[in-house]
C-alpha cells in the first residue's frame, strides 16, 4: 500500500468531516462548493486505487450506492414509543400537575425540557465505537426498516462521532425533515422534470428517505435534528434530557435552537405561546411542541402507560380550518362491519392537502353537528392528519337530512346496533365483500403479516375477480393470475408471489393481530401471545384466563371468545396453518422458585464489564425476579455497575440493598 496515499487519505477524511460539520450543522462554511468537490473527488480517486482504505464511515458514502430490492427489518434495542397529545392550555396544565403529583413534587419546582415537534420521519441511529452502524425508521415502535444507506447520504448525520468520551454503543433518535426552502426547490425540479410534486414537507421527507435507490435520496435536501437518547452501553451520560442533548450536540449533531429547559407549569404555557407566535417564520414545519420531564430519574419513576411515556406530552397546534360545501354522504363498510358516514365535499385545500372526503363518524356525531346535505361546513385536519367536519358554517336553504341505510350498502345484509355502541354494523361478516376486502388488507398490512407489494387496490381487484375469498387463498395465488391484474406484469407478479411466501414466517403476536379480532391491537396481541404461547392455548382460553392478562378486560375477552367460537374462523385458521404459515415456538422459561431473588423486585443500573445488562435481566427473570427499570420503595435489590448515577443515590436514600457486579455474577453463577 502507498504510505503517502494512506496519509493523504486520512488527512482528506478529517478535512471533509470538518467541512461537513461547518456546512450542515453550524451553517458556517469556510470553503466554496467547488473546493469541497475537489477534495471529495481526490478522496474517491484514492479509494478507487486503494480499496482497502475505504471504510463504511468514509465521507464518500454520502453520494449513495446501488439500489436495494427492498428494505430489511430492524428490531429496536429499546421501543420507539409514540406520545400522547393535548390540545389546549388546561390539558397541558393538568398533565404538569399529574406528573408532579406522581413524583410528590410541587409542579412549580419541576424542571421540563421543551422543544418544537418537527414534522418529518422519526429515525434511530446506532453507533458502535463512534461509527454509524445502522439507521432505522420508527416503524411500529418495535420493528422498523433498515435505511442506513439512505441516511448516510444526509450531510447533517455524522458518519463518525466528533469529540470523544462517547459510549461504546449508543442509540440516538431524531427527526429527519425537509426545510421549507429545500422543499420548494425540490418541487420546482420535480415539476420541471414532469414528475409528481409533493404536497407537504413531511411527505417529501418520508418519500425521499424510503427510496430504494440511495442515489435519489442523496439529491434530496434532508436534515436530521436529534431529540433523544436510546440505549447505550459504557461511558457516562448526563442525568437529564436537556444536558444530554447538549452532549449530543458536542458529538456533531444538530439540536433545535429553540430547545429550552424551564421550571414550573406556567413556563410550559409561556413557551407554547412564544413558539406559536414564531411558527410561521421558522425555516421548517412543526405541528406542535413536545414537553418532557427533564430528569431521567424522574422519567424512570413515572414510567409508561400503553405505548406512551407518562413523562412526555405533545401539545398540538390548532388544526387549520376551511369552509366548503357538503355535497353528499356515502356509507363505507369497515373490517369489523362498522358503517361509517363519509362526507363528500366540494374540494378544499386544508393543512397542505386537498380534502374532498371527511369522516362524520356516526349518527350521534351527525346529530351533535346538526349537519345536513347542502350545508356550508367547516373542515379541519385533526392533528394535521385526519380530515373531519368540525361544525356547520351556514345551513343551506334546501337541506337534505342524512339517513343511514337499513341494509348494508355492499352486501344488502341487515344492519344492527350493538347495545353500548354508537355505530351501526353490517351483519354479513365475511360474506360481505367490503369486510372481506378490509380484513385481507389488514391481514397483509405491514404491522401484520407484512406482504410487501400487496396494496389496497390489488386486494380489491383480487376479491372482485373472485381469486381470494379468505386469508389462506393468498397463499394459493399463481403468478399468471396476478400478472393479469391492472398495472401488474410478470416481474411484479413473481415479486409478489415471493413476498407472500416470505410472509409465511411470522410471529405468534403478529399472527394474532393479523387475523383481526375486534379490539385486539398490536399491544394486546403481543400480550396474549407472550402469556398463552400457542395458538391452541389461545383458542381454548377461558374468560377467566383471559381476564388475568394485562390489557384484557371484559369487552376484549368477549370478542376473543366470540372469534374462537365461530366455526368459520376456526376453519380459516386451520387453512392458514395448512398453507404453511408458521412462527417460532415461544419457549417456557423455567423459573427457579428457590433462588435468592425469587419474587423480589430488582433494578439494574450502570455499566458492567462481565455481562450485558439485557442478558443479566433475562437471567434474573429466569430466577424468579421481577426486573423493573426504576427504583422505588418497592425495590428489593439494586445491582449497580460503574457510573450508576441517580438510581444508586435514590436506592441509598431509601435504604435499599445495593449489590455490585461481582455479587451479581456470583448470584447468576450459583
Amino acid at each position: 500500500m502507498d504510505l503517502f496515499a494512506a496519509e493523504r487519505y486520512d488527512e482528506l477524511v478529517k478535512q471533509l468531516e470538518y467541512h461537513n460539520h461547518r456546512y450542515y450543522v453550524l451553517d458556517e462554511p469556510e470553503i466554496t462548493d467547488g473546493d469541497y468537490d475537489a477534495l471529495m473527488q481526490e478522496l474517491i480517486a484514492i479509494e478507487r486505487d486503494n480499496p482497502q482504505l475505504k471504510s463504511p464511515s468514509s465521507p464518500s458514502q454520502r453520494v449513495g450506492g446501488a439500489a436495494l430490492e427492498k428494505f430489511s427489518s430492524v428490531t429496536h434495542l429499546r421501543p420507539m414509543l409514540s406520545l400522547d397529545n393535548v390540545f389546549d392550555a388546561q390539558q397541558l396544565a393538568d398533565w404538569g400537575e399529574r406528573v408532579a403529583g406522581l413524583l410528590n413534587i410541587a409542579v412549580e419546582s419541576l424542571a421540563f425540557a421543551c422543544e418544537p415537534k418537527l414534522d418529518g420521519l422519526a429515525v434511530s441511529l446506532l453507533y458502535r465505537d463512534g461509527v454509524l452502524e445502522r439507521a432505522a425508521t420508527r416503524g411500529d415502535g418495535t420493528t422498523g426498516e433498515d435505511i442506513t444507506a439512505n441516511v448516510k447520504t444526509i450531510g447533517s448525520v455524522p458518519l463518525r462521532l466528533a469529540g470523544d468520551n462517547w459510549p461504546s454503543l449508543v442509540e440516538i433518535r431524531g427527526e429527519i425533515y425537509m426545510p421549507k426552502k429545500g422543499f420548494e426547490a425540490l418541487n420546482k425540479r420535480q415539476e420541471a422534470a414532469g414528475e409528481k410534486t409533493f404536497v407537504n414537507t413531511r411527505n417529501a421527507a418520508a418519500g425521499s428517505l424510503r427510496q430504494l435507490d440511495s442515489r435519489v435520496t442523496a439529491t434530496r435536501p434532508l436534515e436530521l435534528c436529534v431529540y433523544s437518547l436510546g440505549e447505550f452501553e459504557g461511558g457516562v451520560m448526563p442525568e437529564g434530557h436537556y444536558d444530554t442533548l447538549q452532549q449530543l450536540k458536542s458529538w456533531g449533531f444538530i439540536t433545535n435552537d429553540h430547545m429550552r429547559r424551564v421550571i414550573g407549569a406556567k413556563a410550559l404555557e409561556d413557551y407554547y405561546e412564544m413558539l406559536a407566535g414564531e411558527r410561521t417564520g421558522l425555516s421548517y414545519d412543526i405541528d406542535g411542541i413536545v414537553f418532557k420531564v427533564d430528569s431521567f430519574a424522574h422519567q424512570d419513576e413515572l414510567g409508561f402507560v400503553a405505548k406512551a411515556p407518562r413523562w412526555a406530552i405533545a401539545r398540538k397546534f390548532p388544526a387549520e380550518e376551511r369552509t366548503t360545501v357538503l355535497n353528499d354522504v356515502e356509507f363505507q363498510v369497515g373490517r369489523t362491519g362498522a358503517i361509517t358516514p363519509v362526507a363528500k365535499l366540494e374540494p378544499v385545500f386544508v393543512g397542505g392537502v386537498t380534502v374532498s372526503n371527511a369522516t362524520l363518524h356516526n349518527q350521534d356525531e351527525i346529530d351533535r353537528l346538526g349537519v345536513k346535505i347542502g350545508d356550508q361546513v367547516v373542515v379541519r385536519r385533526a392533528g394535521d392528519v385526519i380530515p373531519q367536519v368540525a361544525r356547520v358554517a351556514a345551513p343551506a336553504d334546501e337541506r337534505t337530512p342524512i339517513e343511514f341505510p337499513k341494509t348494508c350498502p355492499v352486501c344488502d345484509s341487515p344492519v344492527a346496533k350493538v347495545e353500548g355502541e354508537a355505530v351501526l354494523r353490517c351483519t354479513g361478516g365475511i360474506r360481505c365483500g367490503a369486510q372481506r376486502k378490509e380484513a385481507i388488507k389488514h391481514f397483509a398490512s405491514r404491522r401484520a403479516l407484512d406482504v410487501d407489494g400487496l396494496g389496497d387496490k390489488l386486494v380489491e381487484q383480487l376479491v372482485d375477480e373472485g381469486l381470494i375469498e379468505n386469508f389462506a387463498d393468498l397463499f394459493h395465488l399463481k403468478p399468471v393470475q396476478i400478472a393479469a391484474m391492472d398495472r401488474m406484469g410478470a416481474k411484479s407478479a413473481d415479486n409478489l408471489i415471493k413476498a407472500i411466501a416470505a410472509s409465511k414466517e411470522t410471529t405468534l403476536a403478529r399472527f394474532v393481530y393479523a387475523i383481526g379480532i375486534r379490539e385486539v391491537g398490536e399491544t394486546t396481541a403481543a400480550t396474549i401471545a407472550s402469556h398463552l404461547k400457542t395458538l391452541d392455548a389461545i383458542e381454548k382460553a377461558t374468560e377467566g384466563q383471559l381476564l388475568e392478562l394485562p390489557d384484557v378486560g371484559p369487552v376484549v375477552s368477549r370478542y376473543i371468545l366470540e372469534y374462537f367460537a365461530n366455526e368459520q374462523n376456526l376453519q380459516q385458521l386451520n387453512a392458514l396453518v395448512e398453507a404453511g404459515v408458521t412462527w417460532p415456538v415461544i419457549e417456557e422459561v423455567a423459573v427457579n422458585a428457590d433462588s435468592p431473588v425469587a419474587g423480589k423486585t430488582v433494578v439494574i443500573t450502570g455499566s458492567f464489564s462481565l455481562i450485558k445488562r439485557n442478558d443479566a435481566k433475562d437471567q434474573l427473570a429466569a430466577m424468579g425476579a421481577k426486573v423493573t427499570g426504576s427504583v422505588s420503595a418497592k425495590t428489593d435489590i439494586l445491582f449497580a455497575g460503574e457510573k450508576a448515577g441517580s438510581k444508586l443515590a435514590k436506592a441509598e436514600s431509601l435504604g435499599i440493598e445495593v449489590q455490585n457486579e461481582e455479587q451479581l455474577m456470583a448470584l447468576l453463577n450459583g
